[in-house]
Parts: C-alpha cells; structure tokens; sequence
C-alpha cells in the first residue's frame, strides 16, 4: 500500500484513511476550486502514478470541446476550469494500467467518461434549480436553462462521436446502456421529490442509476479496454473491477448524502441542505423518517412540502437523534469495504494500491 499521511482506522473498516488536509474559507466566486485543489494535493500519489495519461486527458478534454459556435465554447471552457477532481477518468487511467495496458486508446475513454458526467450535471442543475457547484455559479445560472441543456447535449454527442472512434461495440454497449440508465435515475429521482414512503431499497437504486453506475462503468470499460487488447487478460479481472466501481460509486453517493446534512459551500461546493430544499429524501432523512415521533414527522413532511434551507438546523436535530447520519456513514464504510474487497482479488500493483487510496479517500470525507 502507498504510503499515507496521517493514517488512522475507521471502526468497522479495514484499511486505513488518512484525515483531509484543513479546508480554506473562500469567497464563492474569487477562489472557486481552491477546496477541490486541496483535495486533489491529499491524493498527489495517486495522481503522480498516472501523471502523463491525466496531463494527456486534460489536454484532449479542451481539444474536444472546440465548435465554431462561440456559445459551446465559452461554456465548455468555464466548465473546464470549474475543476474537479475527475476521478472517474482517473478510474478509467488506474484500471487499464493496472491491467498492465500498454496503449493510449484509455486516453480518449477517461475523456469520454468525463463528458458524459459533465452533461449529467449540466442538466443535474437545470433540473434541481441550482445555483452552486464546486464553489461557481453554475452553468444554467450563469447562462440560463436553455444553453445549459443544449451544451449538455453537446457533451453526450461528443462522447459518443469519441466512443465511436474506440471501435469497440463492448465499450458502446456498457456506455449506451449507461447512458440511458442514469437518465432513467433523473426521472426516478424526480418523481419521488417529497415522496415520505420512499424506502432504503427503492433509494438505493436511485442512488445506484444516478450516481454509481457512471464509476462503475469507468472501471468497467476501462478493464474491457485492456481485454480487447490482451486476450489473455482474465475476464474475472473485468467482473472485478465492475463490483469495484459499483461499490465505490454507492460508498462516495452515501459519503456525500451525509456532507449535505453537516458541511458547508466552502467544503463542498454547492449550499448544504440542499437535497432537503429541493425536496429529496437521501438515505439519512428516510432512516430518521422511519424512526421518528409522530411530532417529528410532522416537522419532516412541512419542510419536505416547503422545500428551503430554513428548516434544516430543525431537521439536522431530528437526522442525528434519531441515528440517520449514524446509518448512513456505517452504510458508506459497508459500501467502501466491499469495494476493497474486490480490489484484493486482484494481482498486487501500484495502481491496486492506488485504488485502494481512493476507496479510504472517499470514506475519509467523513471526518
């Protein structure tokens, strides 16, 4: 395992997470990516082990972004600089290295991959209304609805213009089935807006359309890659890293589920609550639903059919009495464990380990 700083063990959790760097207090728009930038210096090792192939994948990223429309331009561009730590590409990088890849084709996949989760914000934030991601006005605040879903329409054509120069009808088939899934996640999300019946399993499978599938396809496709090139390559390594994604997918949903309840726009980069004002039940709020008094149900449906920030102090009471964000972090260190698991079936390598880094990274969000 590389090495970590300031390594400690999670109760219930095998490995080991080290405790995020302190994060800088920034005004909105001045500084907007300087908490991501942060992040990103935590987990300098891993990004040095695949320094060339990310420095490759930023640099194709603008590249594919050009249009003689001025408009895509501007907004690929403020898109681009808004930051992020882009780890599902940097899945896609890890995996194929660490299936002992050889190529460059992972370069334009990682690329492909980032496309299609850019334009599922971009229509995310028309959606929800929101005006914050990753510390900026988003798109569609900026601009307006309209160019925001246009563009986004733009990246999900690009990506598939990009798959189609792959070749390979295994990786447009995992990605197009994607694709279609996580829309069908928006629309089961949408639906259930104040839906106070919702159950664990149901919201799950929200949770496992809208945000885990996407890692999980780039670590699936990424090891398909690798496959395609290397018929000796062992089809249980693809199914591995498959259950890897996934479970690294529902660890980081369920991390973030929590932060909505405790952080802040400085740490997080959007408003906290704002799952609550925009009516969403996340697994904290149903676990505490189904434990509440009937007073505090009361006060959850008023504030789910209200759907603004000025309950939430209100609610956080009731999420933390009543053992919601408890569940929830044991459900995200559950999640990450299994995810861990599946990368100790694999041949030992640097990559592995890093992996693993970023498993104990996305729990260590927690603390």
């Amino acid at each position: 395992m590389l090495d970590l700083f300031g390594a400690r063990q999670v109760p219930g959790f095998k490995g080991f997470f080290f405790m995020a760097s302190p994060q800088p207090t920034h005004p909105v728009e001045s500084n907007p990516i300087s908490t991501t930038a942060s992040k990103i210096a935590d987990l300098a090792p891993v990004y040095a082990l695949v320094q060339d192939d990310f420095c490759a994948v930023n640099e194709l990223i603008p590249h594919q972004l050009a249009s003689d429309v001025t408009l895509v331009e501007e907004m690929g561009a403020y898109i681009v600089e808004s930051g992020g730590k882009r780890l599902r590409p940097l899945l896609v990088l890890l995996t194929a290295r660490a299936l002992d890849y050889a190529g460059n084709e992972h370069i334009g996949l990682a690329a492909v991959i980032e496309f299609l989760h850019t334009a599922t914000l971009l229509h995310d934030d028309v959606v929800d209304h929101s005006g914050l991601r990753r510390g900026r006005l988003t798109a569609n605040e900026k601009w307006g609805n309209a160019p925001s879903v246009l563009v986004g329409d733009f990246l999900y054509s690009r990506a598939f213009q990009l798959m189609v120069e792959l070749g390979s009808l295994d990786i447009m088939q995992v990605l197009s089935e994607a694709t279609n899934t996580i829309a069908e996640g928006e629309v089961l999300q949408m639906v259930n807006v104040g839906n106070c019946e919702l159950s664990e399993s149901q919201y799950r499978e929200v949770i496992r359309c809208k945000t885990a599938l996407l890692f999980e396809s780039s670590t699936h496709t990424g090891a398909l890659l690798v496959q395609a090139t290397r018929p000796d390559n062992n089809a249980r390594d693809v199914e591995t890293l498959r259950c890897f994604g996934l479970h690294f997918g529902l660890a980081y949903q369920l991390v973030d589920d929590c932060l909505d309840y405790t952080s802040d726009a400085d740490t997080m980069g959007k408003n906290a609550g704002d799952d609550l004002a925009e009516g969403k039940l996340t697994l904290p709020l149903i676990y505490a639903l189904h434990h509440a008094t009937a007073a505090e149900k009361a006060i959850i449906h008023a504030a789910l059919r209200t759907q603004s920030h000025e309950g939430l102090p209100q609610i956080l009471r009731i999420v933390e009495d009543r053992g919601g964000l408890a569940y929830t972090q044991k459900a995200a260190v559950r999640e990450a464990q299994l995810a861990q698991d599946c990368l100790a079936k694999l041949r030992p390598n640097a990559f592995v380990d890093a992996m693993h880094i970023l498993t104990e990274y996305s729990i260590s969000r927690l603390s």
